[in-house]
């Protein structure tokens, strides 16, 4: 990997980290759902304008449906989850569980679309699991049942985001495919009009909101500016450039990135059961993701 791509890659971990401190502090304020959508609404608007910037077709081939369809399970309702997440947890414990989604991956895989598992990724989806139950036994909650519900929400979005991946394969990535950009405008598209009818009851019948509050509008605007629309444009630019299977070592970047900044602004405890508890994750991660020996020797003798 060369150095500038290197950077990107921490640019892009530090960015997603970011997401987490940004929710942590609007959904509070503004509401989750309020807070999803316009994070949604903003990375919409923002890959629009760059799109048109670099001059792109906006066009789906006849797979606006599919395009629509995979942001509201891709986009919409895991960040509603997070939202609801940072109601009850630490931005440090959102960020962490996050980075059980390619365990979530194997298991959906293997429960729904047919995958296999062998023994190393089984041990990494159990490990995993052991990870969870440690971070989540850790530190000073205000309450047993905001812990629970925060890391449901969690999960269900890490979920989210595994169905997600073998329904953009389905969907998009068959048949022709769609540019990744677009697939990225697409998503944020459909989450913005899946959100659209819970924002518009939200805001005639729900709770009344203080929207005159400068330091919670940057943080929405930074999750759906800068944590959307520009850290997708990172994301398929490292695709491009290292490959898929680099780029996914981003999952092990966000969680120590979203720990510190939940540290460094918010002032959040971090404890030893709770690092220990992150490690563990992500060795777990690497167990479900790295690819098998013998599948790198072929590749490798093939290149040759």
């Amino acid at each position: 990997m060369k150095v500038p791509d290197f950077i990107r890659l921490l640019t892009l971990a530090a960015i997603w980290g970011a997401s987490f401190l940004f929710m942590r502090i609007a959904a509070p304020e503004f509401g989750a759902i309020n807070t999803a959508f316009l994070r949604v609404l903003f990375g919409c608007s923002g890959l629009a304008i760059i799109l048109l910037m670099m001059r792109k077709k906006i066009a789906f081939n006849g797979k606006t449906r599919q395009a629509l369809l995979l942001g509201a399970i891709n986009s919409g309702l895991p960040f509603l989850m997070y939202c609801l997440a940072a109601r009850w947890l630490p931005a440090g414990y959102s960020a962490i569980l996050n980075a059980t989604t390619p365990l979530m991956g194997a298991v959906i895989g293997f429960s729904f679309f047919g995958a296999t598992l062998n023994l190393k990724k089984w041990a990494g989806v159990f490990l995993g699991l052991a990870g969870i139950v440690l971070i989540t036994s850790t530190g000073e909650m205000h309450s047993t049942a905001d812990l629970v519900w925060g890391v449901i929400a969690c999960l269900i979005a890490t979920a989210c985001y595994g169905v997600a991946g073998f329904l953009a394969k389905k969907w998009i990535s068959d048949k022709g495919g769609l540019e990744p950009s677009i697939v990225a405008f697409g998503s944020q598209l459909g989450a913005t009009l899946f959100l659209l009818p819970f924002f518009g009851y939200t805001l005639a019948f729900g709770p009344a909101v203080n929207w005159a509050q400068p330091e919670v509008w940057g943080s929405v605007l930074g999750v759906g500016l800068l944590c959307t629309a520009v850290a997708y444009i990172l994301y398929f630019r490292l695709i491009s450039d290292i490959g898929p299977l680099k780029t996914l070592s981003v999952t092990f970047l966000i969680p120590p990135f979203g720990v510190f900044w939940s540290y460094l602004v918010l002032g959040e405890e971090i404890n030893s059961g709770f690092i220990f508890g992150g490690v563990i994750i992500c060795i777990a991660v690497w167990l479900a993701v790295s690819p098998d020996k013998k599948r790198v020797e072929i590749i490798s003798v093939a290149d040759k």
